[in-house]
């Protein structure tokens, strides 16, 4: 989708309007560039200089907090991102410091939702990392957080729910009359990689990917049904007489595929947490002879630090990590070597001007065709 047919005022659904929560600053700038820069272009651009609504939650002493939107919205295609992941941010409460969590962010964005009173013409929530989204399903007697908080969400008026690369998308289930849009960054991860690694030739016969789990299997078939080269898999053998941490143990990691031996392999995920399953596949590999292994996760978090990836970086197992600016990096994160950034902020702004003028998303959803102009951009065909 190109500028040229989007910020045309006749179609437009209604005036646009952004808010980006304290825990999605950096993300809501950088889109609010774009879509002022395509808005200038047509002659037609925000009265004030910019889509940004100024927007806070400021806390009492007590730890209790409020939503204040501070220009009107009356009439607003509104759009509110939140990056319920964002540990970085920090409030004040009985003098001590306190690291809000995916609760406090959640409540914040309904607090904010709270304070348009109904006057947007509609609301959109663009949230990246899903609440709740990991507990996806009920084993025992279980909450299901991210099922009730999208009811929550519709039952409060928002009109469009946006999210990236949900654990489990099955849980538009739970709002199936509500707009509801899974996206896979399929196409950004892969210019990333051709932008950022020397000779990077996917082909058959040098390359595979490989999927960390059956969970992950989608995604991973796609890369490889995309880029023509074999898919692999491994599924994690556990131990379900016990329980660490709410979890079943891994026991083994075992593999199902083609030979990866002298391969380069490309690995996908939803999110790197502590990062154990990625370095152990990664260790699995080089025991089977893999040559460089690239791994990437939409959501790169790192809960564990990152001594143990400066290792296997050191090592040679492991040649690069990608992750998107979808959520909270660490600065530590982002000097890393090999740590590579996915820019997903100009998609998400693509995405915006589309649904405030009911423009088709199909293509934006559905990226073949550009990875092709990709593939052949670089020599490479399927």
């Amino acid at each position: 989708m190109k500028s040229e047919v989007i910020f045309h005022p006749e179609t437009s659904v209604a005036p646009l309007g952004i808010i980006a929560l304290e825990s999605a600053k950096e993300l809501g700038d950088k889109i609010n560039g774009y879509l002022t820069r395509w808005a200038n272009e047509k002659s037609n651009g925000p009265e004030s200089g910019t889509f940004l609504i100024d927007a806070e939650c400021p806390r009492f002493s007590s730890g209790d907090a409020k939503g204040i939107i501070k220009q009107t919205i009356r009439g607003r295609d509104l759009f509110i991102l939140v990056d319920v992941a964002n540990y970085n941010c920090k409030y004040k409460m009985f003098g001590m410091t306190n690291q809000m969590s995916p609760d406090d962010h959640y409540q914040d964005l309904k607090r904010i939702i709270q304070a348009a009173s109904g006057k947007a013409h509609r609301i959109t929530v663009i949230m990246p990392t899903l609440y709740g989204g990991r507990q996806h399903k009920r084993s025992y007697r279980e909450s299901l957080d991210c099922a009730v908080a999208l009811q929550e969400l519709q039952a409060m008026g928002v009109t469009n729910i946006i999210t990236f690369d949900a654990h489990d998308p099955r849980v538009h289930n739970a709002i199936p009359l509500l707009g509801f849009d899974n996206v896979m960054p399929s196409y950004q991860v892969l210019k990333t990689m051709f932008k950022h690694i020397p000779d990077f030739k996917p082909v058959k016969d040098k390359f595979m990917v490989i999927s960390p789990d059956e969970g992950a299997i989608n995604r991973n078939m796609y890369y490889a049904s995309v880029l023509g080269v074999d898919l692999g898999l491994f599924y994690k053998r556990r131990d379900y007489s016990t329980v660490v941490n709410g979890r079943n143990p891994i026991v083994a990691h075992e593999y199902l595929g083609n030979s990866v031996e002298g391969k380069d392999v490309f690995i996908a995920d939803d999110i790197i947490s502590s990062g154990e399953s990625m370095l152990d596949l990664a260790y699995e590999l080089k025991k089977r002879k893999a040559n460089k292994i690239y791994s990437y996760a939409t959501y790169a978090i790192f809960t564990n630090g990152l001594e143990s990836f400066d290792k296997a970086y050191a090592d040679g197992v492991i040649d690069g990590v990608f992750g998107t600016n979808l959520t909270y990096r660490s600065p530590e994160l982002l000097s890393r070597e090999w740590f590579c950034e996915v820019d997903v902020s100009k998609y998400i702004s693509y995405f915006i001007a589309a649904t405030n003028h009911d423009v088709s998303i199909s293509e934006i959803l559905d990226p073949h065709e550009k990875i092709k102009i990709l593939l052949e951009k670089h020599g490479l065909k399927k």
